[in-house]
């Protein structure tokens, strides 16, 4: 049975995504390049439309391996905008590798996007939806720290996102089952 309101039990992808993913604090360098992509990807669109894509970004761009990704080439983005696997936007492709690039000037990617949360994860204690934030102070600094660095498509709703999916802030309002969990 469902104790999640918000969850579509319609769409069993993001049923699995809420229920094993979202919110779960994660430190992988590949998941996180993932996340911060998709993350990205999703401005505009609906979640579920990245989600049903995902399978194809992993193999566009190399299971997020950014050091295969910060050498691809004008050629390989225009191979990219040409797959319907993935949201065929320029600006977003090509953010995708400027990003790769900007990870491999960083010591680590994990540390860095933890720093915003003192390295540990921000618990909130929402009842209802309509009480989340769409960014907040953390996301507003990492969103400007990013572009500072040269990253692309990390505005601070992108960001807050990204950090709800990475588990860096649990937003499951309190009565979901993944609450306490997390």
């Amino acid at each position: 049975m469902r104790r999640c309101a918000w969850v579509p039990d319609a769409d069993p992808e993001y049923v699995a995504y809420h229920d094993d993913e979202w919110g779960v604090p994660s430190r992988d360098e590949r998941h996180l390049f993932e996340m911060l992509t998709l993350e990205g990807a999703q401005a505009g669109l609906s979640w579920s439309t990245i989600l049903r894509k995902r399978g194809g970004y992993r193999k566009a761009f190399a299971n997020f391996d950014a050091a295969k990704v910060s050498r691809f080439s004008p050629k390989d983005v225009e191979r990219l905008l040409a797959d319907p696997g993935i949201v065929r936007n320029r600006l977003k492709v090509e953010s995708t590798v400027n990003n790769a690039q900007r990870i491999l000037e960083l010591d680590s990617l994990s540390d860095y996007l933890w720093s915003f949360v003192d390295g540990e994860p921000l618990v909130n204690r929402w009842r209802k939806l309509g009480e989340l934030p769409a960014e907040t102070d953390q996301s507003k600094a990492m969103s400007k720290d990013l572009k500072k660095r040269g990253f692309r498509f990390v505005g601070p709703t992108v960001c807050y996102a990204f950090m709800q999916a990475c588990g860096l802030v649990n937003d499951h309002t309190v009565d979901c089952f993944r609450y306490t969990e997390v």
